[in-house]
């Protein structure tokens, strides 16, 4: 296989309305929920309000940088984030440890997740899984979100509703215009002129990042950086992987993960917990709705520019994030889903070969139950995995 570099053209050629949806739509959903787990989790630990701004710009910059570097170096859709579920699981333990003492084991997980990478058993795992169970698996995962579409339009039918039949006239009479997209400006005009927003600044200032200095504990190692690599790599890397060889590219697992390590500890020592490849934003910006198969890098590219600037002005948008409804978070989530769960499930049972693996593999994942910080989807792979290659061998 040859050598990827980056492109010494002009990348930004390759920007269609498709990518560009995706793109928007994938940093919208890492950009509302998220960022108000952040600050709950940051309220918890008592934070100061530079602490709580070093680990917004933290997260956000170094996630969207991963984005945009891994966009353009590979040409596939690697999108970047931060572990949204390693931010709700320090939810529950910033209370517990010092500020230092966090940071320290922020550092230990990203060391943990670059030591799997540069070992190469991430890729060893992933390629014994059939890929009707990964597509199984991701279908799954994204059911959840997608069925959120119908508590979020009864609780907000106008909104809802008007985004609905936008996406449905879309479908049905246009071509060029992407549906998702459709949908999604419609909910937000709707939105804007139907209620009183809260998009005050609140006073908080601006403070410029700033290095943060480590404590490292064997209580901080074993209960909180070892169990947050081991969410980081379920929740995000596994559903991201899954997604890209889903939509049939060829995705350099070993240097995702590894590169996923990396700017994990670059970004500890600003006081973020990760930056990694982003499960879901990756499972969008992969999608058939982000057009042309070489042409869908730029979705995660436009994901990236977003998250970045939205790192260094997080001090200001924030209190606009945590004026949204979580209704409309949810409808946002489950628009953008819609064709991810249409087409995993059509890879994953299309098939005569693994149908008992693709059917254990969607049950798991679909369940959300997490064992020894092990999340669901990955259960999914390893139990469709193992029925494909016992049962169904």
């Amino acid at each position: 296989m040859t050598k990827r570099k980056f492109n010494r053209s002009n990348p930004l050629r390759d920007i269609t309305g498709k990518n560009l949806s995706s793109g928007l739509i994938a940093s919208t959903l890492i950009l509302t929920g998220p960022a108000l787990i952040v600050l709950e989790a940051a309220a918890s630990g008592h934070f100061t309000t530079e602490q709580t701004i070093n680990w917004m710009f933290a997260v956000y910059f170094f996630g969207g940088l991963f984005g945009i570097l891994m966009a353009l170096w590979f040409k596939i859709p690697i999108t970047g984030g931060h572990s949204i579920s390693g931010v709700a699981f320090l939810a529950t333990m910033t209370s517990q440890f010092s500020y230092s003492q966090l940071i320290g084991g922020y550092v230990m997980s990203g060391i943990f997740i670059l030591l799997v990478g540069l070992t190469g058993v991430f890729t060893k795992i992933i390629k014994w899984v059939p890929k009707e169970v990964i597509a199984s698996m991701l279908a799954g995962l994204v059911t959840g979100y997608v069925v959120k579409l119908v508590p979020a339009i009864k609780e907000m039918p106008l909104v809802g509703g008007l985004a609905l039949i936008s996406f449905f006239l879309v479908t049905r009479y246009s071509k060029r215009i992407p549906a998702v997209m459709a949908a999604v400006t419609v909910a937000f005009l709707t939105l804007l002129f139907s209620r009183n927003l809260d998009i005050s600044s609140g006073g908080i200032p601006f403070i410029f990042p700033s290095l943060q200095m480590p404590e490292f504990t064997w209580m901080g190692m074993l209960t909180l950086g070892i169990p947050l690599a081991m969410l980081v790599l379920s929740n995000d890397v596994a559903p991201g992987v899954g997604a890209l060889e889903s939509s049939d590219f060829n995705p350099p697992i070993r240097k995702i993960v590894s590169i996923s390590g990396v700017f994990s500890v670059t970004t500890s020592f600003f006081g973020g917990q990760c930056a990694n490849i982003a499960g879901m934003m990756t499972a969008i910006c992969a999608g058939q709705d982000s057009g042309p198969r070489e042409k869908r890098y730029m979705g995660s590219f436009v994901s990236g520019v977003v998250l970045l600037i939205f790192g260094v002005f997080a001090w200001k948008v924030v209190p606009f994030i945590q004026s949204l409804p979580q209704a409309f978070v949810s409808l946002l989530g489950g628009f953008a889903l819609i064709s991810v769960l249409h087409s995993s499930l059509q890879k994953g049972f299309s098939g005569n070969q693994y149908p008992l693996s693709a059917l254990t593999a969607f049950i798991v994942s679909i369940s959300n139950v997490s064992f020894f910080h092990i999340s669901a989807p990955v259960w999914a792979l390893v139990f469709g995995a193992i029925v494909a290659r016992t049962v169904e061998k």
